[in-house]
């Protein structure tokens, strides 16, 4: 049979971009604050899998006795019968909807406490100054105070000396070579997530630290990928939080999703077993799983992560087919033992970069690049379905060097 991988932007553009007209966004729940103080036990009980699959006790990863619970599928409710039809009174038309900015725009709004550090910054050094080991110096330091790291900020010094050293230059240009560096470093990284439909169901594991966006970012793909004709389930993994499991089940009855979820304090690989083999009987093509936020440095906690790893894989060898890490901007330079840890637990084999609306620090996810060189599938701005999109080298470069 022959592969078909969608993609982030797949035959159906993401969230209605590239439409005359756009729908705004249902914003979700907020996600609360995690608990990062209790850990999952095994000895908290946990659905059985169906009849038709071994249950994943049966594999001897756990050694405590399991009793039995409940755990519920969520349907797509029923759509209700329409109303009748009301005799609606002339009125004056409503004023029209004023249309979303587009995205480039939406990005630049987004990145703007980190970009008008970096060209104020640039103005202020590079007004009547030539190009010399001083201004370089300072810029370096620029540079370096906004998190693009040592790496980068070097390739930039290097740049501006290679063209312009002991010459005149306006801050514009300063701009204009600071943004063609960092799309070098970007470019190789810019990956949009891609399904292969081929394995079914195809399974994504959302990992991180506590309040990154995952279950908030697990909603928007769940709304992708229906969009797209995909049959996606979803799994509510995060079974420390009780906002976590209905956060996720709203974007279940919004998507027509069905939620595999169980009690709060349930097993979570117990859980992700469950929802694997309900996914493969049911003809699932997508799962996505969410897991419970874990400090990168709480060995206990990793462990249990990677728990969860060995009892998929006891379902379907090959799955997680992707573990993405959901990494928060705010979080500055401790984004970068995240993936590191992260990735040697889970195997991490993408990136999603959340909350570059709320920080100065945004140039941490070229750091992270130039470093790792992980692929960085999508990045958020906003709470909106529509405010996570595909990651785009040009694009981000342009809107963090403050270039037009």
């Amino acid at each position: 049979m022959s592969e078909e991988k969608r993609g982030l932007f797949g035959s159906v553009r993401m969230f209605g971009i590239g439409k005359k007209e756009q729908q705004k966004p249902e914003a979700p729940q907020p996600e609360a604050e995690e608990n990062t103080s209790a850990t999952n036990s095994d000895s908290v009980a946990l659905a059985e899998a169906p009849a038709a699959a071994e249950s994943w006790k049966d594999f001897e990863i756990v050694d405590e006795p399991r009793t039995d619970a409940v755990v519920d599928v969520l349907e797509a409710p029923a759509e209700p019968s329409p109303a009748p039809v009301q005799p609606v009174p002339a009125a004056a038309p409503a004023a029209e909807e004023k249309p979303r900015a587009g995205w480039f725009q939406r990005l630049k709004q987004g990145l703007t406490k980190t970009s008008s550090k970096l060209t104020e910054g640039i103005s202020g050094v590079f007004t009547k100054r030539k190009l010399d080991d001083d201004t370089l110096e300072e810029l370096e330091d620029l540079l370096i105070q906004a998190d693009l790291g040592l790496d980068v900020s070097a390739r930039v010094i290097a740049a501006l000396k290679k063209a312009r050293y002991n010459s005149d230059i306006s801050p514009d240009e300063v701009r204009a070579i600071l943004a063609a560096e960092v799309e070098k470093v970007l470019g190789p990284v810019a990956q949009p997530l891609e399904i292969d439909t081929s394995k079914k169901p195809y399974v994504i594991l959302m990992v991180g630290v506590n309040g990154t966006g995952k279950t908030t970012t697990i909603g928007k793909y769940a709304k992708q990928y229906t969009e797209q004709g995909l049959k996606v389930m979803l799994a509510a993994g995060d079974t420390f939080r009780a906002a976590a499991i209905e956060q996720l089940k709203v974007w279940g009855e919004r998507t027509g999703a069905p939620v595999v979820s169980g009690a709060q304090g349930a097993d979570a690989a117990g859980l992700a077993f469950d929802a694997l083999t309900r996914a493969k009987k049911e003809g699932a093509d997508l799962l996505i799983i969410d897991t419970a936020g874990r400090l990168q440095n709480k060995a206990g906690l990793m462990a249990e992560l990677e728990k969860v790893i060995r009892v998929i894989r006891k379902v379907d060898p090959e799955a997680p087919h992707s573990v993405l890490l959901t990494l928060d901007a705010t979080t500055g330079q401790n984004a970068l033992s995240q993936v590191e840890i992260f990735g040697k637990t889970a195997g991490v084999t993408g990136l999603i970069m959340t909350k570059l609306d709320g920080t100065a620090r945004g140039g941490i996810l070229v750091a992270i690049a130039a470093k790792h060189r992980l692929p960085v599938h999508a990045i958020g701005v906003g709470e909106g379905a529509s405010d996570l999109q595909a990651f785009s080298a040009q694009d981000f470069a342009r809107a963090i060097a403050g270039v037009s």
